[in-house]
């Protein structure tokens, strides 16, 4: 075999190699992607329950806080008469 033939099977070689590599590095990427567009609508959830637990939390601060002012002005009734 000619050095020249020889040169551009080993070109042929290297380029199949490097599709290879192109090739494995895009299928794990995807992987990565898929996993990380997971993650994310997991983290999604999670934080619209929390925001959800939040909101209802301060609602019920708001409806402690009323009902602590009707009996505080109860106390002050009963003090002033």
């Amino acid at each position: 075999m000619s050095t020249s033939a020889q040169q551009e099977l080993d070109a042929l070689a290297s380029l199949e190699e490097r599709i290879r590599g192109a090739v494995e590095l895009v299928s794990t990427l995807r992987s990565q992607n898929r996993d990380l567009e997971s993650q994310l609508s997991s983290a999604l959830q999670e934080r619209d329950s929390v925001r959800q637990e939040l909101d209802d939390l301060r609602s019920e601060r708001k409806q402690v806080r009323t009902r602590i002012e009707k009996l505080l002005g109860q106390l002050d009734l009963l003090s002033s008469t």
